[in-house]
């Protein structure tokens, strides 16, 4: 099933990328920018995307100074917990485990999980379509939680890479069988694209509260309790102003908060 982006990115100048707080007013918000359309670094050393927008919207709603830490994927709970930066926004999605963990603010938005195969391949997303098979996954992701957990015991054949970018090249060469991955990110970084004539999405969604969890969010650390409500009152803000909404439309022709494609 194809589902059709916006393929437009609108580049805002990113804030200075450091690894401590200039002062007390100012916030450090950790991202991988690999991940379009939520994040990307141009050939500038910007960084844009959707959550880059939705980032700079909560920071004037609270009047604060944000600055951005790049922090690979797998390695961000850890650099939370260490204070390299104070917020996580980077598409990371609230799960159970993760709950262990870290907090999370109030849902951004909602993407499922959807596996990418050639034309044709006849596959699906179930272990009996998937034995023997190489999928490539980013680590550290959801996806990576639910393959590991439902399909890897079973015969799959799980290979994780440190980058979405990665996955879609191992693919394109004929190393794998296909990939499973955030279903929006796939159609706006992939098939949308020249690279990825030929491919396309692979049976239905996949989604599990119990590993794939409750939406996209912000991550804290535990404690962090004036943060969060501070950051839960800005999404409610920019959702009621209507400010949401429209960075949402520069990017997606449906529903991402309700993830209705």
């Amino acid at each position: 099933m194809n589902r059709i982006v916006k393929f437009l990115v609108v580049s805002l100048a990113a804030a200075p990328l450091v690894s401590f707080a200039e002062d007390a007013s100012t916030i450090r918000w950790g991202v991988d920018p690999t991940y379009p359309p939520f994040e990307a670094k141009q050939p500038d050393g910007s960084i844009t995307g959707f959550d880059i927008d939705l980032r700079n919207a909560i920071c004037a709603q609270l009047h604060a100074k944000c600055v951005w830490v790049e922090q690979g994927f797998d390695g961000m709970i850890p650099a939370l917990h260490a204070k390299k930066f104070d917020v996580i926004m980077s598409a990371m999605t609230a799960t159970d485990e993760r709950l262990k963990q870290i907090d999370f603010s109030n849902k951004l938005y909602s993407s499922p999980g959807a596996l990418v195969a050639p034309v044709g391949s006849g596959l699906q997303p179930t272990v009996a379509s998937l034995v023997g098979k190489r999928i490539g996954i980013d680590q550290g992701t959801t996806q990576e939680a639910y393959a590991k957990a439902e399909w890897a015991p079973k015969g799959v054949t799980i290979v994780t890479y440190q980058n979405q970018d990665q996955v879609y090249a191992d693919l394109v060469n004929g190393r794998l069988d296909a990939t499973f991955q955030d279903k929006t990110q796939a159609g706006y970084a992939f098939l949308d694209t020249p690279r990825g004539k030929g491919y396309a999405f692979a049976g239905g969604d996949v989604t599990d509260p119990r590993i794939t969890g409750h939406g996209v969010a912000m991550g804290l650390r535990k404690g962090d309790t004036d943060l969060k409500n501070r950051l839960n009152g800005a999404i409610a803000a920019i959702r009621a102003n209507g400010t949401y909404q429209k960075i949402a439309a520069k990017y997606f022709d449906f529903d991402i908060y309700g993830a209705t494609q």
